[in-house]
C-alpha cells in the first residue's frame, strides 16, 4: 500500500493539471489567432430615449452594464425612425477582416420581444446580424421556428461570441463557447457591434425589456 501513494499522487496531480489547463467549456479557445482591441470607456457610446436621462435607463456598477427601456419610450432622436432602445454602440467601425464581440450577457425573465445584440451595417437593409429574445429563446432576428440560437436564455450569464469574417461574407454566433448559428454577411462598407435592448415591433415586445452585459471585449485579425 506505502509503495503505490506516489503513484496515486501524482495520479491527482496529473488531473488536476488536466483540469486547470483546458478551459471550461471552450473558453479563450475561440478568440485564440485574434488580437485584443484596446477600448476606451469614451468608445461604448449608449444611446437611450432622447427625453430620460441617462440615469434612468443605464447603469454601470461593479463592472456590469444595465440597460432597460419601456415600450412606450421615445427614440434616441426626435428625427429617429427606430423603436425604443437602450443599446451602446461600440465605437470602432471596420470595413474589412475578421471581427470578433465577445461579451457575457443577462437577459432577465420578462424580456421580450428585443434586439440585444447586433452587427450594425449593411447592403440592403441596417444590420448583417441581430439576435433577438422572444419568450426565453434568442433568436436569429424574427424567426422564432427555425432560427432559435438558444431556447433558455433567461435569468443566467452566457458567453456570446460572435465572428464576422467580412471577405467571407459570413457571421458565426457562439453561446457559451458551442456552435449556435451560421449566417450569410449582408455587405455594406462598414459595419459596428451594438449590445443592449431595442424593442421589435413583430411578434410584440414586452412593456419592460432589460438586458445586462460585462467583460465586452472586441478581437480583430486580418482575412
Amino acid at each position: 500500500m506505502a509503495a503505490s501513494r506516489p503513484s496515486l499522487l501524482l495520479l491527482l496531480l496529473l488531473l488536476a493539471s488536466s483540469c486547470t489547463v483546458h478551459p471550461d467549456r471552450g473558453e479563450g479557445l475561440l478568440t485564440d489567432g485574434f488580437t485584443a482591441v484596446e477600448l476606451s470607456e469614451a468608445q461604448f457610446k449608449v444611446q437611450k430615449p432622447y427625453d430620460v436621462p441617462l440615469a434612468e435607463r443605464y447603469e454601470l456598477a461593479g463592472g456590469v452594464r444595465r440597460m432597460w427601456v419601456y415600450a412606450t419610450d421615445k427614440p434616441i432622436t426626435t428625427a429617429h425612425p427606430g423603436g425604443p432602445r437602450t443599446e451602446i454602440k461600440i465605437q470602432l467601425v471596420y470595413s474589412s477582416g475578421v471581427w470578433q464581440f465577445e461579451g457575457y450577457g443577462y437577459i432577465p425573465c420578462g424580456t421580450s420581444g428585443a434586439s440585444v445584440m447586433q452587427i450594425f451595417g449593411a447592403a440592403e437593409h441596417a444590420t448583417t446580424l441581430m439576435l433577438h429574445v422572444y419568450g426565453g429563446r434568442l433568436t436569429y432576428y424574427h424567426d422564432v421556428a427555425t432560427g432559435v440560437v438558444d431556447a433558455g436564455i433567461y435569468d443566467r450569464w452566457f458567453r456570446l461570441n460572435v465572428i464576422h469574417d467580412v471577405a467571407a461574407s459570413n457571421v458565426t454566433v457562439f453561446v457559451d463557447g458551442e456552435l449556435r448559428l451560421t449566417a450569410p454577411g449582408r455587405g455594406g462598407g462598414s459595419h459596428y457591434f451594438k449590445f443592449g435592448v431595442y424593442g421589435q415591433s413583430r411578434n410584440g415586445m414586452s412593456y419592460r425589456m432589460e438586458s445586462r452585459w460585462r467583460d465586452v471585449k472586441v478581437f480583430t485579425k486580418c482575412s
